[in-house]
């Protein structure tokens, strides 16, 4: 298992689409919300995604095809 910090921007078309959930359901990772700010015109998660490396690898690439931008800040952590 791993977990990698890293904020999500998300754009104003994405804003009210249920993508953490669908990550959650696809991809059987856990997300730990740690900041946030978002509104009708877009917005950012800082979370922690925790779960199988490969798995963690893959939600992250759907993410990035899914139209949100994904900066990894560097916080991965094996256990």
């Amino acid at each position: 298992m791993i977990g990698v910090r890293v904020r999500l921007t998300f754009p104003d078309e994405l804003v009210r689409e249920p993508i953490i959930a669908r990550l959650v359901k696809e991809f059987d990772v856990v997300p730990n919300i740690r900041r946030a700010d978002v509104g009708e015109h877009g917005g950012w998660i800082i979370c922690e995604l925790d779960g199988e490396s490969g798995t963690v690898d893959r939600s992250v690439e759907w993410l990035r095809d899914a139209g949100v931008q994904v900066h990894l800040l560097g916080d991965v952590v094996e256990s």
